[in-house]
């Protein structure tokens, strides 16, 4: 319990201390943020804020991380170390994108193939290690099963045999990654949207990590235990995540002194599906992340229905664009959005613990 608090409060405060100085650095280098002309008018004031703010948050979280276990005297789990490398290999990817948009001066970064190459390298070599090194009790960290709140048995992806198992796998972890990834990043559109909304998702799977932990299989002989290898590895890294974007908000939320960019979208979407992957809680983390799921649909709903029938779902996707557009205050949509990430939230550790309830 320890390393968790200790993660989340030295990666607060790093994250804290540390964004007014890099806001300073990156003001005296010029890279701000470039606005899309047909957004909506009242961003144009937000044209120059500094960006790639992500850096501070992966930064925060290493070394929250770091700090959590030095605290227990507790060597990094296979687990933990795998979720970190998602998150970092697309928060590189991410700071890629950022740059160019800076040395091209406009709001196009790296082309659409490229970030799909990368995002696709990053998360089959994230797939194929989470299916390796199994523990005392053979328990690797991920499996080729599809989860809710466990793994769900009859759902198993090698169905026909381990390489198929392993190629489904991939596809399929490659999928969530790219769909949490792009789901952070198109949250990222008002002041502290996205960081609160992490915050939120964070907050819910250090919960779910800290029960697994005090009922894992191999260790607890229960008939309720959690196939999870590292549970509370993972609450760690999901306690350092929190308190780093709990740091970053304080600069982030209106009028923001400083963006996220790709760097932190893509980073946060990273470890956020690894969370989900790496617990086997797949599919209720999708309800958790609900705010995530329901803004990325707007952006495809509004693109099928433009292409299908040339009319138009929403004023603007994503969705907060379209409140904007009906003259909602920036603030007030954030909150609202804030509201019903804890509303979605709620909901899916009410489904995680109401699981457990059947064995009591």
């Amino acid at each position: 319990m320890i390393g968790i608090l200790i993660a989340g409060a030295v990666a607060a405060v790093l994250s804290f201390s540390l964004t007014p100085l890099y806001i300073r650095f990156l003001v005296k280098k010029q890279y701000g943020q470039f606005v899309r002309d047909d957004g909506p008018t009242t961003h144009a004031t937000k044209r120059g804020t500094p960006t790639m703010g992500g850096v501070m948050i992966i930064l925060a979280t290493l070394i929250g991380y770091g700090m959590g276990h030095l605290s227990i005297l507790r060597v990094p789990s296979v687990s933990g170390l795998l979720a970190l490398l998602l998150m970092v290999g697309l928060g590189v990817l991410g700071f890629m994108d950022d740059y160019a948009k800076i040395a091209k001066k406009q709001s196009l970064g790296l082309s659409p193939r490229a970030k799909l190459v990368g995002q696709g390298l990053i998360g089959t070599a994230f797939a194929v290690l989470a299916l390796q090194f199994p523990d005392r009790w053979g328990y690797t960290p991920a499996s080729t099963h599809i989860s809710f709140v466990r793994d769900i048995p009859w759902l198993n992806l090698a169905f026909a045999g381990t390489a198929v198992g392993i190629v489904l796998f991939a596809i399929w972890s490659n999928f969530l990654v790219a769909a949490w990834s792009n789901g952070v990043n198109l949250t990222d559109g008002l002041d502290g949207l996205a960081s609160g909304a992490t915050i939120i998702f964070a907050g819910a799977y250090v919960l779910i990590s800290f029960w697994q932990w005090r009922q894992q299989c191999g260790i607890e002989e229960v008939r309720s235990c959690y196939a999870a290898r590292d549970p509370l590895d993972l609450a760690i890294v999901a306690a350092a995540v929190l308190g780093a974007c709990v740091g970053f908000l304080w600069w982030n939320t209106s009028p923001a002194r400083i963006f996220m960019g790709d760097t932190g979208s893509l980073a946060l979407g990273g470890v956020l599906a690894a969370l989900t992957i790496l617990s086997r809680t797949q599919l209720v983390g999708g309800i958790i992340g609900g705010l995530f799921v329901i803004i990325s649909l707007s952006v495809i709903i509004q693109v099928t229905s433009f292409k299908l029938t040339r009319k138009r779902v929403f004023r603007m996707a994503p969705l907060q664009h379209h409140f904007e557009l009906k003259g909602w205050n920036e603030v007030t949509i954030v909150v609202r959005f804030w509201i019903i990430a804890g509303v979605f939230a709620a909901f899916g550790l009410g489904l995680f613990y109401l699981d457990a309830l059947r064995f009591i």
